[in-house]
């Protein structure tokens, strides 16, 4: 049952995935592939809240399908990294540099604070 609900939370996740991305995408004028990096990281700050929270609770069915599922099919380093690739061989070095760093340090940032937060509910 855990399974099947992991490929429905999936399908969920990356239908938010592409209505977020889709909505950053159409109020955003940069050049920079913005909408990624708002899924990414929202992403990150998510796990890291149910992370944090699932810590010390009998939750594993939980977040396998929250986490593994929902946040799973909702993020996407995949993109992500093609997006870099595709501005580094369109000659946009600087703009691909600052999509990687940023998608990693806010990413990472995020799962902190979300686990901080998540820790503490």
């Amino acid at each position: 049952m855990t399974v099947l609900l992991i490929a429905l939370g999936g399908g969920l996740g990356a239908a938010a995935r592409f209505l977020v991305d889709s909505w950053v995408a159409r109020r955003s004028r940069r050049a920079m592939p913005i909408g990624t990096i708002v899924v990414n990281v929202s992403a990150c700050l998510l796990l890291g809240l149910l992370t944090g929270w699932a810590i010390g609770r009998d939750a594993a069915s939980t977040a396998a399908v929250v986490g593994v599922g929902v946040l799973g099919g909702y993020s996407t380093f995949s993109t992500a990294s093609v997006e870099a690739a595709r501005l580094l061989l369109t000659d946009r070095a600087p703009a691909a540099a600052t999509h990687a760093l940023a998608m990693l340090l806010l990413g990472l940032l995020a799962a902190v604070v979300g686990m901080v937060v998540g820790t503490a509910l």
